[in-house]
């Protein structure tokens, strides 16, 4: 006779071996990948796509799985990439909507980081097919600094009630953000020793830019798997999308080698990032020669090997002490995608002015405010000749205190002038906070923006768009990274992206809305999204144009 908790055992038995028949699964190789299904969704999450970069594999080129070979669950989502701590001080009168806006800046990362964590998560309607020939969007996973902090269901869900269903991929690389949080209007980015480590030792050994060389790796699995939804040639339907650091990654990827993509994508998506004026990667040495003292690999042979074996949590406590972008120099980050000689030969705006660029359809946009978030950390600055200062040790040391006047000579210290725009005196937090945040946002938002518009538009569709929406929030504005709410959270912006993955065209077929057309040089036709009972209108692409061009001269002329 059976007892009543045996037999429960047994209906739970019975319960599971029936769930995972039901369960969808993927061929990879050999092996079968087991995912979930998540109402209208399957789901394939925490899925390895190379070798893990651990112990003698630390600080290498990513290392191909040549056969998958065991079965496994993909029913969760992997270790989060090691990310620096980073904490926003905010001053003690800012209005307290500033500080809910911003609280989680600094918040804890979930204790789940390893370095193990080179992993691929794929979300697909649950219908979809081999002959579905879905397009597919792939996600900079660090875009909200692990992928698991959002989860790209609604955009797939969206893309099925619009009737243009997609494949969304996510991926964690060696680079990620710090402070994240589940709401994506609050999450900051920045790059990490174990993906943009700088020096003249690492350019030796031909090592730069390995978060960038991780995502190369993908491809080939990628390709594998989405057979089953998009069949082999589903590397042609593929849309690369960032925001932010993200954004300059794919932005980066536009431009290396040459500017073929060898056809592993048909299209690009940057919000607020584009190619930067970004110089050697030995401008890092500072920064490299910084860890390897902290790590007690100073006197070593190979300082590089030396990493390589250091314990994990001495590294990461020595990379932790290093700047950051909340801390005094802002965005002149420890950390950043550098001119390797590999995968970037140049200062990326120097290949974009040679045509090293892929010619596919791309859309790039900007927030109207990118510059206040990052305008906290030197509010000590109140005066013109301590802001000059402050660029020529941070931003351009090479160039003369004459030629940095006479670019900021283009941003009055007139309060109205400063950001966030169109605000007139209020958001006065210190004498120069305006002023410098409009300096900060066309330096490395607006500016590269319309540089890269203007290099590309006769060239290749582009598409060009500004978010202005947010304007009243104190201090902020429409500020970096305000977008990510309505791009992954079924906005307008979220389904004009899921247009163009679609079709290659943002907009709309449907009568009554509004036309998105391309940006030319002749007409740089920009698509605004605002506050109000307008939501959506076309202007023309022609603020600051005197401001932004000085301030791109100057940093093409200096790169960091």
């Amino acid at each position: 006779m059976v007892s009543s908790s045996a037999f429960l055992v047994l209906l739970l038995q019975l319960a599971l071996s029936i769930a995972t028949l039901q369960a969808p699964t993927v061929q990879l190789d050999r092996a079968t990948v087991t995912g979930f299904t998540d109402g209208a969704l399957k789901k394939f999450l925490g899925i390895p796509y190379v070798r893990p970069p651990v112990g003698p594999l630390r600080l290498r080129l990513p290392q191909p799985i040549s056969s998958y070979e065991q079965h496994f669950v993909a029913t969760a989502y992997g270790p989060i990439c090691p990310q620096m701590q980073q904490t926003l001080v905010l001053p003690k009168d800012v209005p307290e909507i500033v500080r809910e806006e911003m609280g989680n800046i600094g918040a804890p990362i979930p204790l789940n980081q390893s370095e193990d964590c080179l992993t691929v998560n794929v979300i697909a309607p649950a219908d979809a097919t081999p002959q579905s020939k879905l397009p597919v969007l792939v996600a900079r996973g660090f875009e909200i600094g692990y992928p698991s902090s959002t989860d790209g269901s609604i955009i797939v869900n969206q893309s099925v009630a619009l009737g243009s269903p997609i494949v969304y991929v996510s991926l964690n690389y060696r680079l990620n953000g710090g402070s994240s949080s589940t709401r994506p209007r609050t999450v900051i980015f920045t790059c990490l020793v174990f993906g943009f480590l700088g020096s003249k030792e690492v350019k030796e050994a031909g090592l730069g830019n390995l978060g960038l060389r991780d995502r190369e790796i993908t491809a080939s699995m990628t390709r594998k798997f989405l057979k089953n939804f998009a069949e082999r040639e589903a590397m042609r339907w593929v849309q690369r999308w960032g925001e932010s650091a993200g954004a300059i990654s794919v932005a980066s990827h536009l431009l290396t080698n040459g500017g073929n993509n060898e056809g592993l994508f048909r299209a690009a998506i940057m919000d607020s990032g584009a190619p930067l004026w970004v110089g050697d990667i030995t401008h890092g040495q500072p920064y490299y020669d910084f860890i390897v003292q902290h790590t007690g690999c100073s006197r070593a042979p190979d300082t590089l090997d030396c990493l390589r074996k250091a314990p994990f949590d001495t590294l990461m406590r020595a990379t932790n002490s290093t700047p950051d972008m909340f801390s005094y120099q802002s965005l002149a980050e420890s950390f950043v995608v550098r001119v390797d000689g590999v995968f970037l030969t140049d200062n990326p705006q120097q290949l974009v002015k040679r045509g090293s660029v892929s010619k596919v359809p791309f859309i790039n946009g900007v927030n109207d405010d990118e510059g206040t978030l990052f305008s906290f950390t030197a509010l000590n600055i109140t005066t013109n000749d301590q802001l000059v200062d402050y660029w020529q040790k941070f931003y351009v040391p090479g160039a003369s205190r004459a030629e940095i006047e006479s670019v900021f000579a283009f941003y009055p210290e007139d309060p109205a002038a400063g950001s966030p725009f169109d605000t007139g005196d209020e958001n006065v937090l210190t004498p120069q906070f305006k002023r410098y945040a409009a300096i900060m946002g066309d330096l490395v938002f607006h500016g590269p923006h319309r540089f890269f518009m203007q290099h590309r538009a006769a060239l290749q569709p582009t598409w060009a768009y500004l978010y202005k929406r947010g304007k009243a929030l104190p201090y902020l504005g429409a500020f970096h990274s305000t977008e990510l709410t309505n791009a992954y959270g079924g906005g307008d912006l979220g389904a004009h992206f899921i247009r163009f993955a679609s079709t290659l065209n943002p907009s709309s077929n449907s009568s009554g809305d509004i036309a998105w057309p391309r940006y030319t040089t002749n007409s740089p036709q920009t698509l605004t999204f605002l506050d109000g009972d307008v939501p959506l209108t076309m202007t023309n692409d022609d603020y600051r144009v005197e401001a932004i061009k000085a301030v791109t001269d100057l940093m093409l002329k200096f790169p960091y």
